[in-house]
């Protein structure tokens, strides 16, 4: 080997990374056991949505368990959107593009609240509350802790974001970047299976 001559070696994951991964398999599993309880909800339920546990006041009071389909598929294409745009500026970082990383954020943040927002108004338009039957239950459960994932998204962007500005991520360090998208496909996967099952499975 001649002096001078540079050895570049391929890091391997961090610790923080590492932790990180470890982080969202717990997720994985955690959402994985709220599916869980609404198939089994669903299975022994006599039909879903169970309209025959009604009770006469409830019907009375004008209960109905019946969910807006267009405005809620409306809300997942705007999250695969953000998805989309959230690894845009992870590739405009790799190839150090600050103003770039800095789009992607902002405009995933935005998308992200657009979100939120559609959600909290979808459940005004509800005729039904968690505490009517299980179905009432297992949806704000499921979409109300998804909901909460997403916020929590969107303000680990605002960090990234604010970061960002500072300057601190270049072509080579910007794993708490990466961090984050991972973190946004996660949600966004996790609610595309929330839409299949809640909104698209025949009752």
């Amino acid at each position: 080997m001649t002096a001078g001559t540079t050895i570049h070696q391929k890091e391997g994951m961090s610790n923080g990374m590492l932790g990180f991964i470890l982080f969202l398999a717990s997720e994985v599993m955690f959402f994985g056991g709220l599916f869980a309880a609404y198939f089994i909800a669903r299975a022994d339920s006599p039909s879903w949505p169970p309209t025959e546990l009604l009770s006469p006041q409830q019907i009375a009071d004008g209960v109905k368990l019946e969910l807006e389909v267009v405005m809620v598929a409306i809300s997942t294409g705007i999250l695969i959107l953000s998805s989309i745009t959230v690894q845009w500026g992870v590739f405009q970082i790799q190839r150090g593009n600050q103003k770039g990383l800095l789009w992607g954020l902002f405009i995933s943040i935005f998308l992200g609240v657009v979100f939120l927002v559609m959600q909290m108004y979808d459940y005004t338009q509800l005729h039904f509350r968690a505490d009517d039957t299980v179905f009432g239950t297992t949806f704000y459960t499921l979409t109300g802790f998804h909901g909460a994932h997403v916020a929590g998204g969107v303000v680990f962007m605002i960090l990234i974001l604010g970061r960002s500005l500072a300057g601190h991520f270049s072509a080579e360090h910007h794993e708490a970047v990466e961090a984050a998208s991972m973190y946004w496909h996660f949600v966004d996967i996790v609610w595309l299976a929330l839409f299949a099952t809640l909104y698209l499975i025949p009752t």
